[in-house]
């Protein structure tokens, strides 16, 4: 059949039948999905329009199951976009969640903005609580307990195991928000998580340059209705970024180390160091947490807490202000090293955390440690200065 140009520029240069291969897949772009035959075009059992993922979202989906040990993955536009999808898919109008304390601002806003207007009762527990009290607080009504261990404020751990055992023989879902540990040093299902959600963007993503999340589960009605909940709200992420967190996939075991590595050695510094209080990070020894921490992971991140031990608030902000490699930034797990102030995120809490000075976290990046210390050294002599 002979074409004219208007046709033929439409209908030539299409993706050829086979690919070469490549140690990446091709980014796959497109809304249309071309079916093959009529029957097809209602076929709920192949994908029918590009928004439910193609070669490279697959691609991520399937190396995410295997890092959460999971039989289904999720894919959402940002970590806080897992963690709401995910609690729609389970919850209703009449039901009842218990989040911890320490949950994710974003997170907590959600839950009191949208699940309350929605009719889902929303309840905060200690961030320490134990299976049993968490159980006396489950009513006829509770249907989830959220949880995200450590905090990531103020770094407390949940016994996770414990908890999932007696949530599931009450007939109660759990999630927990899993991006500490990048789904690497912490394997939430295989400690009887329902759902493990993670933010992508921070160390899956590790360049500060995506955001993306996931929702992990080897349930398969979960997974029904996880998939579900995407098709509903239309959340779709876009194939470069899944082409972009995949390449961060790649290399997460050794970012992940050398978070870790350097961490260790700044929080050391920090517990030695006059000016600082209590350092709040699980694999430190002798800090809060640190034998659950090291009964329950195989490593840790390199976002901590540690107390500025008397200080007022202006001396806190010179030392911020001072920092010259630490840049002031609300994210973390990426290649750079960034410190905030937590104290004005403590209001809307239902027990406000006390320290004895001002509580600042870092994320301690990929630099020289060297370099990092020497940083928070000139920082704090320089906060001594009016």
């Amino acid at each position: 059949m002979s074409l004219k140009d208007a046709s033929a520029l439409l209908h030539t240069g299409q993706a050829p039948d086979a690919l070469l291969r490549t140690v990446g897949p091709p980014i796959q772009k497109g809304s249309t999905v071309l079916l093959p035959s009529a029957a097809a075009l209602y076929d709920d059992k192949q994908p029918t329009y590009g928004r439910a993922g193609l070669a490279t979202h697959h691609a991520l989906m399937e190396a995410l199951a295997a890092l959460e040990h999971a039989s289904a993955v999720a894919l959402f536009p940002s970590g806080l976009a897992a963690l709401t999808g995910a609690m729609l898919a389970v919850l209703k109008t009449g039901d009842e969640v218990l989040v911890t304390d320490a949950v994710y601002r974003p997170t907590r806003r959600f839950c009191d903005r949208v699940l309350r207007r929605y009719g889902v009762g929303v309840s905060y527990y200690p961030p320490r609580a134990s299976a049993d009290e968490l159980m006396a607080l489950c009513g006829a009504a509770t249907r989830l307990i959220v949880m995200e261990s450590p905090g990531s404020l103020t770094m407390e751990m949940a016994d996770a195991p414990v908890i999932a055992t007696a949530a599931r023989a009450r007939g109660v879902l759990t999630l927990m928000d899993n991006t500490w540990a990048a789904g690497l040093y912490f394997k939430p299902l295989d400690h009887g998580i329902d759902i493990s959600v993670q933010a992508l963007t921070k160390y899956v993503g590790g360049h500060s340059d995506v955001l993306m999340g996931s929702a992990a589960t080897a349930d398969s009605r979960l997974a029904a209705a996880l998939d579900q909940g995407i098709l509903d709200f239309g959340w779709a992420v876009a194939p470069e970024d899944a082409y972009l967190m995949l390449r961060g996939l790649r290399t997460l075991p050794t970012r992940l180390a050398r978070h870790q590595e350097n961490a260790l050695a700044v929080a050391a510094w920090l517990a030695r160091h006059p000016a600082a209080g209590e350092v709040l990070y699980p694999a430190l020894e002798g800090a809060p947490d640190h034998d659950l921490w090291k009964r329950d992971f195989s490593g840790a991140a390199g976002l901590f807490s540690f107390v500025l031990d008397g200080w007022d608030a202006p001396r806190k902000d010179r030392f911020l202000d001072a920092l010259t490699l630490f840049g002031l930034g609300f994210s973390w797990g990426g290649f750079e090293s960034l410190a905030v102030d937590c104290d004005p995120q403590f209001s809307v809490r239902k027990a406000h955390p006390r320290f004895d000075g001002p509580l600042i976290r870092l994320s301690v990046g990929l630099e020289d440690p060297g370099d990092l210390i020497a940083d928070l050294d000139q920082a704090l002599r320089a906060a001594e200065t009016r």
